[in-house]
């Protein structure tokens, strides 16, 4: 140890004898206590600089072993032996080995030039970057300047240049801090871990959601940009808290929201408002039918995986006319549009969500949330009771394949990729660590034709490829017993696309006012086919091991992707996890199926999850076992989430518990049941009942797997908590060939 003069005689031998005494005599705060709580006594003092994530202590220094204190100026100092009487600092991890250090009083320790401060906000002052150049000692720096915290020969908390010496602290458990602000899973018990890598897993499966969609994707200390031009507004997750994550959308979305691209494109409802704030009031948004807020919170994500989530499948998107259109709305016109760009920043934006939640938890690797790259990976990190994250890419450009079409397609198309482009782009992405795909997305690409289903696309398709839709028949009229999910669409504006709003105006304007004409008496169905370039992407992305979803690809487009991948020896399973827009006939879902493949549910409650059940019944193989039964959310997806389940439904009780009861049957035997509250934020008073919200925002998935169990019984939480074995199951048949 370093002598210090200013060190009085006898001070360290006193305080290293008084240390155990008042540890922690908390409930006290600064008026001390007659005892340490049992809390603080149990846990230990941080073996890593990571160790400290979201825990109470008080600051110690190693030289003088004086307690920080805090004077009514907001300078702290050392001079006090009392741990009784020292500041209670929450530490609130920003990244790995970095911290807002919040006291007591909610202030923030800030660097104020040559002194430590006190801030009420935080800011690139205000993180502390812990270093530990031996066991139990730590160093603290701001991380934005690299100045070093130091106690001075008057015992003060001052800060030494980059280069001057850091003074060494301890950082002793302690309670009664006040936690930095964030969302409650609202649950009570730990999630269940593993019974073995070589025993099924049992957990559910979410095979389509967008999670890093927001309108910056970074965790705020560096400006990266917005997903989809900024028209969604909110983060995953943000190094200053949920404060900073979904606070606000009027700098996005307009004063009361008037710009929201919502109402002025995708609904064509110009001046529709809602209310802009956040956290914590939440008064308008999220909502089951808000498309545009961030509904995918990392808080709420783990409130989902602690109620059994252990496939996420989480697809980078974008719609590049529409990203054009709509970072016109949102003040942004530079914004990046094209879909490779976007789509493989989400991708590494999942990457530092991983770090973020490392951090929340302890330190690298031991966060609940890890990015998969294969099945036994995946196995092994299920097996460890955290949720395994599987990336994906999900727009209509994927490897930059999009095309034009010369006026009246007279000369042709030009397209936007070629072979050695795409095989470029492939190993690319799977590089990355990317390992699902959709070849097809909302409009007309290079690689054939779109799924029919929403008028407005045919709009934001002229837009995108300057070629409305060319239409034909759907088979035995694209509904009916025929039809495992009804294909195309029937047109009620034709021409389409006549009502007030600012698309229209603009699509008028580029044609001249000249639009197709097409009959209304009639499901419709896309004449563009799988072109040779989307025969070459589907033999390159099964070569490469890819899980593949034929949801939106044109009903022939399905067909023929089946037939492709049913030639295969074994049979390449496919998945539909996103309702399969544009069509899926009764028999292109048995050959799926057959071949190994998956058909979960898009975006239901518990009653239409269960009703999903029922209508699978009877086309599920039976030498496949046990019938899976996931969903595809498409939370963040530019898409309404599910209702509520409506009148005649019975009730979600509040609290509920899972794994615990008649309906849950042998293989949750074991399992510690886990209680869930009615969610609820203390500081606004906002709560979020299901029965009255539908899936507001992804906390609700919980809540939505008590409404299957009221809904469907044993038979539903056995298909529901058989699905991600099942993924898991269709991945190695992917590989294994």
């Amino acid at each position: 140890m370093t002598h210090n003069p200013s060190i009085k005689p006898g001070f360290a031998a006193c305080a290293l004898l008084a240390l155990a005494s008042t540890l922690a005599a908390c409930g006290g705060g600064s008026s001390g206590g007659s005892s340490a709580t049992a809390a603080a006594q149990e846990r230990k003092p941080p073996t890593t600089r990571f160790a400290m994530a979201n825990n109470c202590f008080v600051m110690q220094s190693a030289e003088n072993n004086g307690f920080a204190t805090r004077s009514n100026t907001g300078r702290y100092s050392f001079a006090s032996l009392s741990a009784a009487n020292a500041e209670r600092f929450y530490m609130k991890p920003t990244a790995l080995g970095e911290y807002l250090i919040q006291a007591k009083n909610s202030s923030l320790l800030s660097n104020g030039g040559s002194a430590v401060t006190s801030a009420s906000q935080p800011s690139n002052a205000t993180v502390w970057t812990v270093d530990m150049p031996r066991a139990g000692i730590f160093t603290l720096s701001n991380s934005d300047t690299s100045v070093r915290m130091q106690r001075s020969a008057q015992d003060a908390l001052t800060l030494a240049s980059s280069q001057g010496p850091a003074s060494e602290f301890r950082f002793v458990p302690a309670e009664d801090c006040t936690a930095y602000p964030e969302i409650s899973t609202d649950s009570v018990g730990e999630t269940y871990v593993g019974r073995g890598i070589d025993k099924p897993v049992v957990g559910f499966a979410e095979v389509h959601t967008h999670m890093a969609m927001g309108h910056e994707m970074s965790d705020g200390k560096t400006t990266v940009g917005p997903s989809a031009g900024g028209v969604l507004y909110g983060q995953m997750f943000h190094r200053f808290g949920v404060p900073h994550a979904i606070e606000d959308c009027a700098d996005w979305h307009g004063p009361n929201g008037i710009r929201d691209p919502e109402a002025l494109v995708l609904d064509m409802t110009p001046l529709t408002t809602h209310d802009t704030q956040g956290w914590p009031t939440f008064i308008d948004w999220p909502q089951f039918d808000s498309q545009l807020h961030q509904a995918m919170y990392y808080k709420w994500v783990e409130r989902a995986w602690k109620a059994g989530l252990r496939i996420m499948v989480s697809e980078g998107t974008n719609i590049a006319a529409l990203c054009e259109i709509g970072r016109l709305a949102v003040l942004r016109p530079t914004a990046e549009c094209n879909d490779m760009r976007l789509g493989i920043a989400q991708v590494k934006y999942l990457f530092q969500l991983q770090n973020y939640i490392d951090a929340q938890e302890g330190g690298p690797g031991m966060g609940w949330f890890r990015i998969v790259r294969s099945p036994q990976e995946a196995r092994r990190v299920i097996n460890d009771g955290k949720l395994a994250v599987v990336a994906g890419l999900e727009f209509a450009n994927v490897f930059n394949c999009d095309v034009r079409f010369s006026p009246l397609n007279l000369l042709g198309e030009t397209r936007g990729c070629t072979r050695e482009s795409i095989d470029r782009q492939i190993d690319e992405v799977w590089d990355l660590g990317v390992r699902e795909i959709f070849p097809y997305h909302d409009i007309n690409s290079a690689l054939g034709g779109t799924g029919l289903f929403q008028e407005i696309l045919n709009i934001v398709g002229f837009y995108g490829t300057t070629g409305f839709w060319e239409t034909y028949d759907c088979p035995d009229g694209g509904e009916g017993d025929s039809y495992f999910y009804n294909a195309g669409f029937k047109a009620t504006l034709s021409p389409p696309g006549l009502g007030n709003d600012p698309l229209t105006s603009l699509v008028l304007g580029l044609t001249n006012g000249r639009l197709p004409i097409y009959p209304t008496d009639r499901r419709l169905c896309n004449t563009r086919g799988m072109t040779d370039l989307g025969e070459y992407v589907m033999e390159r992305l099964m070569a490469k091991g890819f899980i593949i979803d034929i949801d939106h690809a044109e009903l022939s487009v399905k067909g023929k992707m089946l037939e492709i991948a049913n030639a295969q020896t074994p049979s390449y399973p496919l998945i539909s996890a996103h309702g399969a827009q544009g069509g899926l006939s009764l028999q292109q879902a048995k050959d799926l199926l057959n071949g190994g493949g998956l058909i979960y549910p898009f975006k239901p409650n518990g009653k239409g999850h269960v009703e999903f059940l029922e209508k699978i019944k009877p086309i599920w193989p039976a030498s496949r076992g046990q019938i899976p039964l996931g969903y595809g959310m498409d939370a963040n997806g530019i898409a309404d989430r599910a209702p509520p389940r409506g009148a005649g439904s019975e009730p979600v009780t509040y609290p509920f518990t899972l794994f615990s009861g008649p309906d849950w049957g042998a293989q949750f035997a074991g399992i510690k049941p886990v209680q869930f509250n009615l969610q609820t934020h203390p500081e606004s008073g906002k709560t979020w009942p299901i029965d009255e919200v539908g899936t507001a925002h992804y906390g609700m998935v919980a809540d939505y797997v008590e409404e299957i169990r009221l809904e469907g019984g044993k038979e539903a939480l056995d298909a529901l908590y058989h699905s991600a074995e099942a993924y898991i199951q269709m991945w190695e048949q992917v590989l294994d060939r």
